[in-house]
């Protein structure tokens, strides 16, 4: 079989992730697609049920307000099967990102490249590796050289025995409900996949880089005051299209594209529910979540050519906890919805 970069960036090339029994994988993934069909059965059927808008808000809020009061009961990391897997709590230090490939190298693919999606942390292992032979350089260096020219100086290496300021403790929930320090843990296996620390401030630069990117070819430049984006804006364009064959666990709506979660633009009936056009990556470790999204705004054409309007345009939020398992996308979704909304009043 042959297995690009473009199947890896998109969880399609069969690599496992840290269950190494197929026959599970597939037994939970038949669980989510059985739980997800009643879930938009039962949507559908609300859906031509209703007689009026005030009907549907109502309902809308009730939902909202059982799912926060639910989620406010419950406590993050008790019943997370995900963090059950022994690969999570590796101690071992790895010295280059091809030493960690001995991990899973040996092991089966799970489909063939293209078939299906399935979600592999070691995917993007392989994809570390790759870019180190192609770059020349060890990859931690090309990623640390890259964090600087984005500005985010505050981006390093999850590395233990560096003495790093302003490193916070990680926390999780051990079986019994108590709220307990997270163990120790060496993340050198998987640099690309979740080995690297970020601040808040650092991650809305990174959104910012990219939202500017992915607008700069829409606005005039006038007298050349108008810099380059990071990338190409069709670059980014291409890392936000969706994938098909691909799903997304955090949104419904949503599929995976290059290295990102999107949910594209789409309303099928007049004065009903709005999807709008987002791109998001949440991130989960041992004593940690974070989440970054991106809600770029819909640029009016008229608007494009007045000056001083230029990119980014649009709403960057993200939220990083020292806690493990913690749902943040809708949270993140809400809050960049709101901030739209205050835009549009004023």
């Amino acid at each position: 079989v042959t297995i690009t970069t473009r199947l890896l960036v998109s969880h399609l090339s069969g690599i496992r992730h840290y269950e190494k029994d197929i026959t599970k994988v597939k037994e939970e993934k038949e669980k989510a697609n059985r739980a997800l069909k009643l879930t938009k059965s039962h949507q559908d059927k609300e859906q031509k049920e209703g007689k009026g808008i005030e009907k549907t808000d109502c309902v809308k809020q009730k939902k909202e307000h059982d799912s926060e009061t639910k989620s406010r009961n419950s406590k993050p990391g008790r019943n997370d099967k995900e963090f059950e897997q022994e690969e999570y709590y590796l101690k071992e230090k790895f010295e280059s990102v091809i030493e960690s490939l001995k991990i899973f190298k040996n092991d089966p693919l799970f489909f063939k490249p293209g078939d299906q999606f399935l979600y592999s942390t070691y995917g993007f292992t392989l994809l570390s590796a790759v870019v180190e032979r192609a770059s020349g350089q060890k990859f931690t260096d090309y990623m640390l050289k890259m964090f600087r020219d984005l500005d985010m100086l505050s981006t390093v290496l999850d590395d233990n025995e560096a003495m790093i300021y302003n490193r916070a403790r990680c926390y999780i929930y051990n079986k019994k409900g108590r709220l307990v320090n997270a163990p120790y843990v060496d993340n050198s296996y998987k640099w690309a996949g979740g080995g690297f620390l970020s601040s808040v401030g650092d991650l809305l630069k990174f959104g910012n880089a990219l939202l500017y990117s992915y607008q700069a070819g829409h606005f005039k430049n006038r007298n050349a005051k108008l810099l380059p984006g990071y990338l190409k804006a069709d670059t980014v364009a291409m890392m936000w299209t969706p994938v098909p064959r691909t799903e997304v666990s955090w949104d419904r709506d949503g599929k995976y594209a290059m290295a990102w979660a999107v949910v594209e633009k789409k309303q099928q009936y007049g004065c009903c529910r709005q999807q709008r056009h987002y791109a998001s990556h949440t991130g989960g470790a041992v004593g940690a979540s974070s989440v970054l999204l991106i809600l770029p705004e819909e640029l009016d054409p008229g608007a494009l050519a007045a000056w001083p309007v230029a990119p980014p345009r649009g709403v960057i939020v993200t939220i990083v906890c020292n806690m493990q398992s913690v749902a943040l996308n809708s949270t993140a979704l809400k809050i960049a919805r709101e901030f739209e909304k205050e835009k549009r009043a004023q």
